[in-house]
């Protein structure tokens, strides 16, 4: 499919559609877009980048498309079939997200295109491994599914880089399986585990995944060993983990005097670097930068130092500031089993005291799906003395049972634990809670998908609003 010169989204403002769509105007394309939340504040710099990018915005009730005629409609998963833009173009050709970015790939000549999927981590090693190859001297382009703090500029909000070089980094989504889409030449598979599908029926995509790619595989342990005696096919392979077997293993991961270190390697004298966020999954993430540039012919020696200095991104583990109280406020984007677990877990190595952990589940389906998986993983990490606090559901409109709801959840995993899970109706009950049960040496953790206000109540708790 070609890209038509006249493309439409509908949900621009989405940390996807909103890359995506700044990436096919730099690639010459006329780009609207509509979104039913341009005006919340937690919106704005997202949307401000897209006007300064020249793409025009519209009200989500259907008149564009009534007056302006585009050529297709851009989707994404999280689009209702009843979306008013849907509704009025009945004759308009509609493409889920990763086609049109799929069929852009197809415009880009000579360029080498290298997916990064898996459970957790897309994010942030798409743009880590973006920002590692700006630092070694290329000039990458990259669409990420988050904001990449360092390609934060004026004009673009950070999800799109656009470059010269002839590397293209981008974040392939395992979510809704929409990653079959693509027929990248390298692939970076960071794990696998139970987010929105069974370990098992995710094995079955990425096998279908490397079968699409055509030069070179990255993949971890876990997925290895998920997807059997298939492994690479005939296709390169690099396998990164903590195996002796492993091409690149991670020896170990220690703070060390207040800063996160680990120890990785390949053949020869390991590799000691410093990383830029603490955590045993930041240590693996670096690891995989280390198995991409190999198997792209890009490692060096000393090539650690631009891995070290990666910036970070928007909502991964930022640290907003204290509480009147003393206690640490961090924002991160964990949503899911692993993430959550790993989240609270890279707390505790920097927290003296208690960690209190402020979750906001992202949708209905997704709670219930998860909701097993989290009881159990949250039973290993929880201590007696931490709380984990479970905010409303999200609810992001359209059509849903509103079951199970945060309260019943946290009823359920209360009657099955020594400890209480607890659950509040509004974000202002939660502050009185947490403003009267911490002190200096505490930490709270906000954490949720989606939902871009989370970001702005936590820097209003650590006093930034």
């Amino acid at each position: 499919m070609k890209i038509p010169s006249k493309i439409h989204f509908a949900g621009v403002g989405g940390i996807g559609m909103s890359g995506l769509a700044q990436m096919l105007k730099w690639l010459g394309c006329n780009v609207s877009g509509s979104d039913r939340d341009m005006a919340k504040p937690e919106n704005e710099r997202i949307i401000n980048s897209l006007r300064k990018c020249g793409i025009s915005l519209f009200p989500q009730d259907g008149s564009y498309i009534k007056d302006g005629k585009p050529d297709f409609i851009v989707y994404s998963t999280a689009i209702e079939k009843d979306n008013p833009d849907f509704k009025v173009a009945e004759d308009v050709p509609k493409i889920h997200r990763a086609e049109a970015l799929a069929a852009a790939i197809l415009t880009m000549k000579n360029v080498i295109s290298v997916a990064v999927t898996g459970t957790c981590g897309k994010t942030t090693v798409t743009s880590w491994l973006a920002e590692t190859l700006v630092r070694m001297g290329q000039d990458p382009i990259m669409l990420s599914g988050g904001l990449v703090n360092s390609f934060s500029t004026a004009k673009f909000a950070g999800n799109f880089r656009p470059g010269k070089g002839k590397y293209f980094i981008y974040e392939a989504d395992e979510s809704d399986k929409s990653l079959l889409a693509f027929k990248p030449d390298y692939s970076l598979i960071l794990n696998i585990g139970n987010d929105h599908y069974p370990i098992s029926e995710l094995a079955k995509v990425f096998r279908k995944f490397i079968t699409s790619t055509s030069k070179g595989i990255v993949m971890d342990e876990s997925v290895k060993q998920s997807i059997g005696s298939f492994a690479c096919g005939t296709t390169a392979c690099i396998v990164f983990g903590s195996e002796k077997s492993n091409d690149w293993r991670l020896l170990s991961y220690k703070i060390q005097k207040g800063s996160p270190v680990a120890e990785i390697i390949k053949t020869g004298k390991p590799i000691r670097m410093s990383l830029p966020s603490p955590g045993q999954h930041t240590a693996m993430n670096a690891a995989s930068i280390l198995a991409a540039l190999d198997i792209l012919g890009l490692y060096k020696e000393g090539c650690e130092k631009h891995i070290s200095s990666f910036g970070g991104v928007w909502r991964r583990f930022n640290i907003k500031g204290r509480l009147p109280s003393g206690a640490l406020v961090i924002d991160d984007y964990a949503h899911n089993p692993e993430k959550i677990a790993s989240c609270i877990r890279t707390a505790r190595e920097i927290t003296k005291g208690k960690v209190f952990a402020v979750f906001q589940p992202h949708g209905f389906g997704p709670l219930k799906f998860m909701k097993d998986n989290l009881f159990e993983e949250l039973e290993k990490i929880i201590s007696e003395e931490d709380e984990f606090i479970f905010l409303p559901v999200f609810y992001a409109g359209g059509s849903t049972t509103f079951s199970p709801s945060s309260e019943e959840v946290a009823s359920e995993y209360s009657k099955k634990s020594r400890k209480e899970y607890l659950a509040f109706k509004s974000r202002e009950e939660i502050e009185k809670h947490i403003e009267a049960s911490t002190s200096e040496g505490d930490t709270v953790l906000i954490m949720g998908a989606r939902d871009n206000s989370l970001s702005t109540w936590a820097e209003k708790l650590a006093g930034q609003v």
